[in-house]
């Protein structure tokens, strides 16, 4: 770490540290909230992010089944923040394990990186419905969750550091030592129960994300449970019904701007331009996330345009709207999911196949199909 690009208007201090790998010294970073005075040039950005966000938190709650829009979402974030941290799994790839999450058989067997991101969909889903506050215990438990039985398990899943890490090949970010470490949780908690925030609540969940990144609590899984914390956090200080906003997708389209705005900050103090970001992200992701809500709507309605006056529609229907919480369905499953026998699951599949709706998955058994129709518009980008 270059300690001649810390200046005096720095977001923290430097420390010593036993000489290791990555240098002499770490960042010790100020506790929340911190020595800024709110741009003027921001309430611009911080009102745009809360119209669309409400936008998008009334287009959610206009659904008639949330799980239209939420499933897609969780899983593009699952895939997005993974691939941030070089865990590549396709949609069709996270789908298809979910339906059959068997154990890796190897090291070098891709289904460790599926596991990996099937485990942050798993700890998303947690997170949002935990009753737990907003605390260290919740973050432990999803880091816990996030290390299941994937690469790093051997790195005390749920357990904060005990050992010096760095950040980058060349080691250029050292977050606090260990001996050290809880000092900087106690005071991250602290402020994460505090009442007294003088920032509004978007701005808060940014401050909270450059925080909790910067101090850098586990030895793997930092990344992808900084980004989970986000989600949680918009969700309930900006008082929406459910986790209709992810970042991931907009922090991953210029990695090395989020990383080099997060870096600004330890180094400058350069808070404006980091939430700058940050609002006009949020603004993105809302407005794109309400066109592609529109679009899964309008098609659930075409499906059911398609398939109106057919024998059996209202069983069909009831298949369709299981694809739009997950869009691959093998017949096996059918019977015991909507009640019928095994050759009526395959007739109506069939028959979904006819109006347009499903597709076979090629080469895979049993016999998978999907809707290709709903995996365009939700998977949009990250085939």
């Amino acid at each position: 770490m270059k300690a001649n690009d810390f200046g005096p208007n720095s977001a923290g201090k430097l420390s010593s540290v036993t000489p290791f790998w990555g240098g002499n010294h770490c960042f010790d970073p100020d506790p929340l909230p911190p020595v800024w005075e709110f741009s003027a040039e921001l309430w611009p950005l911080v009102n745009e992010a809360n119209k669309q966000l409400m936008l998008l938190e009334g287009i959610g709650r206009s659904l008639p089944n949330p799980t239209l829009i939420l499933r897609p979402l969780r899983d593009r974030e699952a895939i997005l923040s993974s691939r941030m941290e070089g865990t590549i799994a396709s949609p069709r790839q996270l789908l298809l394990y979910e339906l059959d999450p068997r154990e890796a058989a190897s090291e070098d067997d891709p289904r460790n990186m599926h596991r990996e991101v099937a485990n942050y969909a798993r700890a998303l889903d947690y997170a949002m419905t935990s009753p737990l506050p907003t605390s260290l215990t919740l973050i432990r438990q999803l880091h816990a969750i996030l290390m299941d039985g994937v690469r790093g398990k051997d790195r005390d899943p749920g357990q904060f550091r005990m050992q010096q890490v760095a950040i980058g090949t060349s080691a250029r970010y050292v977050p606090p030592a260990p001996n050290r470490l809880q000092d900087f949780l106690d005071a991250f908690d602290t402020y994460l129960h505090y009442d007294g925030r003088k920032y509004d609540p978007l701005v808060d969940c940014f401050l909270v994300h450059y925080q909790f990144e910067t101090i850098h609590p586990f030895t793997d899984g930092n990344g992808r449970v900084g980004r989970l914390l986000l989600a949680l956090m918009i969700q309930r200080l900006c008082g929406m019904t459910q986790p209709w906003l992810h970042m991931s997708e907009y922090y991953e389209a210029d990695h090395q701007k989020y990383c080099d705005l997060m870096y600004r900050v330890s180094t400058e103090g350069a808070w404006a331009d980091w939430i700058a970001y940050c609002l006009i992200g949020v603004a993105q992701q809302a407005k794109r996330t309400i066109e592609r809500c529109d679009r899964l709507r309008s098609l659930r309605d075409d499906y059911y345009q398609r398939l109106a006056g057919k024998p059996a529609s209202l069983r069909l229907k009831q298949i369709i709207d299981g694809l739009f919480q997950a869009p691959v369905v093998a017949i096996a499953d059918l019977p015991q999911s909507i009640g019928v026998t095994y050759p009526t699951a395959k007739s109506d599949v069939a028959k979904l196949v006819k109006a347009g709706v499903l597709a076979e998955f090629p080469d895979h058994h049993p016999k998978t199909y999907y809707a290709p129709e709903i995996f365009a518009i939700a998977y949009e980008g990250l085939e």
